[in-house]
């Protein structure tokens, strides 16, 4: 079935490939660990604070708790006409 080189080439794959997943998990709990631990305020750091009516759109604030993200419907993909 396998010979011992794609045993091998295998073998390093999926540890490069675990090893990577580490990388990501460790980098998330970082990410999260830092948010809950300043309570999210660094999110809404950007925006401004003169006026807070228009702070989430603007450009200055990048992140809007308020804003649901949706993607417009490609063409093709059988959406509602």
């Amino acid at each position: 079935l396998l010979s011992l080189p794609q045993k091998w080439a295998l073998l390093s794959l999926s540890a490069c490939s675990s090893l990577c997943c580490l990388c990501c998990l460790l980098g998330l709990l970082v990410a999260v660990g830092l948010t809950l631990g300043n309570q999210g305020r660094v999110l809404l750091a950007p925006c401004s604070i003169a006026n807070t009516a228009l702070a989430p759109v603007s450009r200055e604030c990048p992140f809007d708790p308020t804003r649901v993200y949706v993607s417009p419907p490609r063409v093709g993909d059988g959406a509602c006409r």
